[in-house]
């Protein structure tokens, strides 16, 4: 709805200047342009560029931010993908291992328990030859 009233779309009535002069109070910043002061017009002018100077540099950081959040997300993607194929693999592992104990457990059963005296001995061995070498370094 647009009103009737004249100069409501005029910067001076908006900011509350009579006459388009206005003199903006003192903020203790340091001016460019020392302490002159060109009208109401003009500062009115400067702030919308700065304003819109600061509206780009949000801009360009909420870009930034987008694009990292997106990056983000495909990386999360990417380890699900590679965490799920490791779980598989391992579960594959899993049962390969599981497959080869019970071969063993069914070689043992039908030896008997020579087998048992083999594992010793070769520990035994093993063990041995780590002693003597450990001592002769």
């Amino acid at each position: 709805r647009v009103s009737s009233q004249p100069g409501l779309r005029d910067r001076s009535t908006l900011l509350g200047v009579p006459d388009g002069r206005f003199t903006p109070p003192s903020s203790g910043r340091s001016s460019p342009l020392g302490d002159v002061q060109l009208g109401g017009q003009r500062y009115a002018d400067d702030l919308e560029g700065q304003n819109d100077e600061q509206v780009e540099n949000l801009t360009a950081k909420v870009k930034l931010l987008k694009d990292i959040t997106i990056g983000i997300g495909n990386e999360v993607r990417e380890s699900t993908i590679q965490l799920s194929q490791m779980n598989d693999a391992f579960a594959e592992t899993g049962d390969i291992l599981s497959g080869t104990f019970r071969r063993m457990n069914n070689m043992a059963e039908r030896h008997g328990c020579k087998w048992l005296w083999y594992i010793v001995f070769l520990v035994f061995v093993f063990w041995f030859f780590i002693v003597v070498w450990w001592f002769r370094r």
